[in-house]
């Protein structure tokens, strides 16, 4: 039995290697991540934009349901005064 053969840890164990190929591994990391936030970077900037057209969309909308509400009113009060301008007639004819 021999116990006193192993080999105790030192610090270099601990700390990750800087060798070549780990260094090819942190580039091609980082260039991954980089590729990954230019990809969001862009899908943020067409949904700002898509945002943008639904903003502008929607304020159309807004004015188009405020002309339609006003020609509805407008309607309403020329049928109104339609009725009661037939309804004067009638009532201004001689009874049979």
């Amino acid at each position: 039995m021999c116990y006193g053969h192993q080999r105790s840890l030192s610090p270099d164990d601990l700390i990750p290697s800087r060798n070549p190929r780990s260094q090819n591994d942190n580039t091609s990391v980082v260039e991954d991540l980089r590729g990954r936030l230019a990809e969001t970077e862009a899908r943020l900037e067409r949904a700002r934009a898509r945002e943008a057209e639904l903003s502008r969309r929607l304020e159309e909308m807004k004015r188009f349901v405020s002309v339609m509400e006003i020609l509805e009113n407008y309607l309403k009060r020329r049928y109104q005064e339609q009725q009661d301008n037939v309804a004067s007639l009638f009532s201004s004819l001689p009874a049979k």
